[in-house]
């Protein structure tokens, strides 16, 4: 049965099927991306280890910046720190300088130097491990905490960010307009142990294929699991 197909089925078998083709898909990518650029979130933990104050700060700083840019400028200022003591003594204007190009450098150093009076103030210097610690700190959004949570502290969480949010509308497996709705959606389709992962693959395969508004889908290997939904033109 096609992909296509499986929509014509009860809702209870069309569920079924469709954390089949959800399982396959994941399969796929798991072998197209082993030789693609890791996410920035994961290089930070080959770089530093399992580090949560260096995963947010990153993450903080990738908020509308390409890998690209915002890891570079991550590696750059942990050389000046890598405790919330450290970087609240460095100036707002070091900060900015050392950090920058990343979208919003100003705003964002000093966004970091308010975390990090409340992981000083409220927290001990320790980043919280719970969401709702997490979205009452300054700059993080359900995309950072949910990052932070899967990859510092491997609770499973779904971090859908533009990528995530994409794709997963694309390829059918959820018709939602906001992150927040794509979250709530995959949670029920996507099996827990699978949502840190998931977010790797998807962000990775946007990066590097599965482009907003010309993906390649001729030679795609997940093409025949995928409605291609929006895809006006492609590759």
């Amino acid at each position: 049965m096609k992909f296509q197909d499986f929509q014509k089925n009860d809702s209870k078998v069309a569920d079924v099927l469709k954390r089949e083709y959800i399982l396959e898909t994941i399969k796929t990518l798991r072998c197209s991306t082993s030789l693609m650029t890791r996410p920035a979130a994961l290089e930070i933990i080959r770089l530093y280890g399992k580090n949560p104050f260096l995963i947010l700060v990153s993450c903080i700083l990738s908020l509308r910046t390409r890998d690209t840019v915002s890891l570079p400028a991550s590696i750059r200022l942990f050389h000046l720190a890598q405790t919330p003591e450290q970087l609240r003594a460095v100036p707002v204007e070091i900060v900015a300088h050392v950090i920058y190009p990343v979208g919003f450098s100003h705003q964002k150093a000093s966004q970091l130097h308010a975390l990090c009076n409340q992981l000083i103030t409220h927290f001990n210097g320790i980043v919280p491990s719970t969401k709702d610690e997490l979205l009452g700190l300054t700059g993080v959004g359900p995309k950072t905490a949910n990052l932070v949570l899967g990859n510092a502290f491997d609770i499973p969480a779904l971090c859908v960010d533009t990528h995530v949010h994409r794709i997963s509308n694309r390829l059918g497996w959820v018709t939602t307009t906001t992150p927040e709705q794509t979250e709530r959606e995959l949670e029920k389709i996507v099996p827990r142990e699978l949502w840190v992962e998931l977010n790797h693959l998807l962000v990775m395969w946007g990066q590097n294929k599965c482009f907003p508004l010309v993906p390649y889908c001729s030679a795609c290997p997940v093409k025949q699991f995928c409605l291609q939904k929006n895809v006006k033109k492609q590759r």
